[in-house]
């Protein structure tokens, strides 16, 4: 019968409430008088009573012209097309006067109605274009969300942050891995070769008290020989000369290393740990389409080992051959964006690459033939959160008699894990279920990710305080033996 009489003449349930709901909203809202308007404004002139006989039977040539001339209500000033929040306008009286519900205006006397009651009465009046329930329980969640993220991220506006992935590059270093000169000048743009005041601005901005530097992928890993060598030691070089000592305090760094010459990149990487304070070194995919589970690395991993300093491993784009078959397509018409070149970059194939090199180190052996080296990969674990059952559940049993612990063990021991460019509460929910607190860091990203952006993230996310400090800077100073400098 919904709201109309029954035959029997006696009021129904629907009825009852939606008169309710509309004493409810009346009282909170008090309608402006109007001349000339019905003594009901909240329902304009009376309607005839349908009975469940002359509902069948009602036509539009039987309904009051008024019912059927009602002319749209205009936008709210300063709405969007399409983006009102039906119940925020409501609240604010932000109906016009075309409509046949008169203007709804919050008065001095207005009486209080919590947000149980409002929530009860537009859902019984069908508020907001036919929102349903869900759709005004779900507002009302939204709202309550947003209002718990800004209380936590007031009381921890006091965070500091280490910055575990931040990148640099130097006019060298973009003449040798760039595409062209218009994938230099973005570069450029974007502040990926400055290392000085817009670098400490943007920091500044964001409350990053520290960034760990790392060399743009692929670096200068893949350079062979001599010039290999000596390419790396003079962007260490750099480091040391140029930001982190103008900059005491705000700038850490990993090393790059000659990794085609795998005996000299151990020597660098213990060179530079010892002689400039380095903490590790970063990795950028294969070398020469090699991994480091391969022989030839050996010398690099137990260096980390013998210095107790971990190795991050960054994405790098595919060999020729992978990009061919993977990624590049012969209609060229989709690669005038270079949609190929990202399709197997970061925007898909970065992250596989990387996760692909980790199982194949826990696979193959490196972490029972160096029990203690520390891997770090970024991005909120390159998928891992998502395929971490699937490959426990399926690489456990082919590995069980191979390995010396079960293959999930081996994440647990020897891997850490950075937030860089991924600012989604629901990832880090995700990893924390498989990862420990303990092996999680902080990363931007920068400049390819916002810093602010990043910290303004980390700082509303709801998790514990003590889990929060471990995130955002106690496991990188456990990690890298290192403090950071609070302002």
């Amino acid at each position: 019968m919904g709201v109309d009489a029954a035959p029997s003449g006696k009021a129904q349930p629907g009825r009852l409430r939606f008169e309710a709901a509309t004493r409810a909203l009346a009282t909170a809202f008090p309608v402006a008088p109007h001349a000339g308007s019905h003594a009901d404004n909240m329902r304009g002139p009376p309607r005839p009573v349908r009975t469940a006989r002359t509902r069948a039977v009602v036509s539009s040539t039987t309904v009051p012209a008024h019912r059927r001339t009602v002319p749209r209500p205009e936008r709210c000033r300063g709405a969007r097309a399409g983006r009102e929040d039906p119940l925020k306008h409501l609240a604010d009286g932000c109906r016009t006067d075309t409509s046949p519900h008169k203007r709804l205006k919050r008065g001095t006397d207005m009486k209080p109605m919590g947000r149980r009651g409002f929530l009860a009465a537009s859902t019984a009046l069908g508020i907001g274009a036919g929102l349903s329930t869900h759709a005004i329980v779900s507002e009302v969640n939204d709202n309550e969300t947003s209002d718990k993220t800004s209380e936590i991220s007031r009381r921890d506006q006091d965070l500091p942050f280490i910055g575990t992935e931040e990148t640099f590059s130097t006019p060298t270093l973009l003449k040798l891995n760039s595409i062209n000169q218009d994938h230099i000048a973005f570069l450029e743009e974007i502040g990926l070769s400055d290392l000085g005041q817009r670098r400490i601005g943007d920091m500044d901005a964001g409350g990053l008290n520290v960034q760990i530097l790392s060399a743009h992928t692929p670096s200068v890993q893949n350079v062979p020989g001599q010039r290999g060598i000596d390419l790396a030691y003079r962007l260490n070089r750099q480091l040391v000369d140029g930001p982190i000592a103008k900059y005491p305090g705000r700038f850490k760094a990993f090393a790059t290393l000659p990794l085609r010459s795998p005996e000299a990149a151990a020597d660098e990487l213990e060179r530079s740990v010892r002689e400039d304070g380095f903490l590790g070194a970063l990795t950028n995919g294969h070398i020469a389409k090699k991994y480091l589970d391969h022989p030839d690395f050996e010398p690099v991993l137990a260096r980390a080992v013998a210095l107790d300093v971990p190795i991050y491993l960054h994405p790098g784009y595919p060999a020729d051959e992978v990009f061919k078959i993977y990624y590049s397509t012969t209609r060229s018409e989709y690669t005038e964006e270079f949609q190929d070149y990202i399709f197997s970059g970061s925007g898909y194939g970065w992250h596989q690459e990387v996760l692909t090199q980790c199982v194949r180190m826990i696979t193959y052996g490196v972490f029972d033939r160096f029990p203690k080296l520390k891997i770090i990969i970024g991005h909120m674990g390159e998928g891992l959160p998502f395929y971490y059952k699937r490959i426990v559940n399926d690489m456990g049993e082919p590995t069980k008699d191979s390995l010396k612990k079960p293959i999930g063990q081996y994440f647990q021991d020897n891997f850490w894990v950075t937030t860089s460019a991924f600012p989604q509460t629901e990832l880090l929910d995700l990893l924390l279920k498989y990862i420990s607190v303990d092996r999680v860091m902080f990363a931007t990203d920068y400049p390819f990710a916002d810093i602010k952006e990043q910290t303004d993230w980390f700082r509303g996310v709801d998790l514990p305080r003590e889990d929060k400090e471990k995130i955002a800077f106690r496991n990188a100073e456990k990690l890298f033996k290192m403090k950071v400098s609070v302002k």
